[in-house]
């Protein structure tokens, strides 16, 4: 017996989400669900394109007849081959002023960072740029400075 296209090429299609206050139903390629009840919200404002999330706050506010709905959508838009293509992202990395102060001041440390993959250096270029406060901006830097020097990635403690 030959498994259905969406078996064969183990995509993601949807997950169950758990958080402190609410828990939910992930689609990877929500944004390509119709959406009747208009109950999906963007998983990451500004981040994410295509997935989308079913929030609950509690156990009865589940409509199992419209998840199941949802899901059968979804599981169909995989098996006709609809996702959400991501975006080519630029060849250039943009290093914050912190960033490039710090490495133009040490000669070791910009020759490690220019060492590492554009992955990482986007890494870590965006977790600086991310914070909003100043503070915040340096105490990010005084972390990644160490792991810049010995060519870690900033998450390569989860890979």
């Amino acid at each position: 017996m030959e498994l259905p296209r969406v078996y064969r090429e183990w995509k993601n299609v949807f997950g169950i989400c758990r958080f402190k206050n609410h828990f939910g139903v992930w689609f990877f390629n929500g944004s390509l669900l119709s959406d009747p009840k208009k109950v999906l919200s963007n998983a990451q404002e500004g981040k994410t394109k295509g997935m989308r999330h079913w929030k609950f706050n509690t156990v009865e506010e589940i409509d199992m007849t419209g998840v199941q709905n949802y899901m059968s959508e979804a599981i169909e838009n995989q098996r006709k081959g609809l996702t959400i293509a991501p975006e080519k992202s630029s060849k250039e990395v943009q290093i914050p002023s912190l960033l490039m102060t710090a490495l133009e001041e040490n000669n070791t440390l910009k020759a490690a960072f220019e060492v590492l993959t554009l992955f990482k250096q986007k890494e870590f270029c965006e977790y600086i740029a991310e914070a909003k406060q100043e503070k915040t901006k340096m105490r990010r830097l005084e972390k990644i400075l160490p792991m810049i020097q010995k060519g870690m990635g900033l998450n390569d403690a989860y890979r």
